[in-house]
């Protein structure tokens, strides 16, 4: 469905830092950054960028807004959830695990970037 997701970060260095050991632990390749010094994540499906906003004016989060990643497992999301806190990231929402919604089990660990962007890893419980 979606071709890209770029959201806006003050300091490219410390979201990079943050992204690549978040994203690490589902199997991405750090973020490379181009001659504009934007960061990329490319993967099969899209492309996940960071940039500075090109009006000048200070990123910030959009109220109302999250970001999902997908997490092959539990243990994913809960190595992605503890990479972002140990790499400048806070918790945010309730602490990882299981919530019930009428797709069925999600499990969901939720995440503030350093820029105050609201992530979440998302693995979709079968049983």
């Amino acid at each position: 469905m979606f071709s890209h997701i770029m959201i806006g970060a003050n300091d490219i260095a410390a979201s990079k830092k943050f992204y690549d050991a978040i994203l690490a632990t589902m199997g991405h390749k750090p973020g490379v950054i181009d001659p504009k010094g934007r960061c990329f994540y490319y993967t099969e499906s899209g492309i996940f960028a960071l940039t500075k906003p090109i009006n000048g004016e200070p990123a910030d989060h959009g109220n109302g807004t999250t970001i999902g990643f997908a997490a092959a497992t539990p243990e994913i999301a809960d190595a992605w959830h503890a990479a972002g806190v140990e790499n400048g990231g806070s918790t945010c929402e309730q602490p990882p695990g299981v919530r019930p919604s009428p797709v069925g089990g999600l499990y969901l660990a939720y995440l503030r970037d350093p820029d105050g962007n609201k992530i979440c890893a998302l693995h979709r419980v079968t049983s």
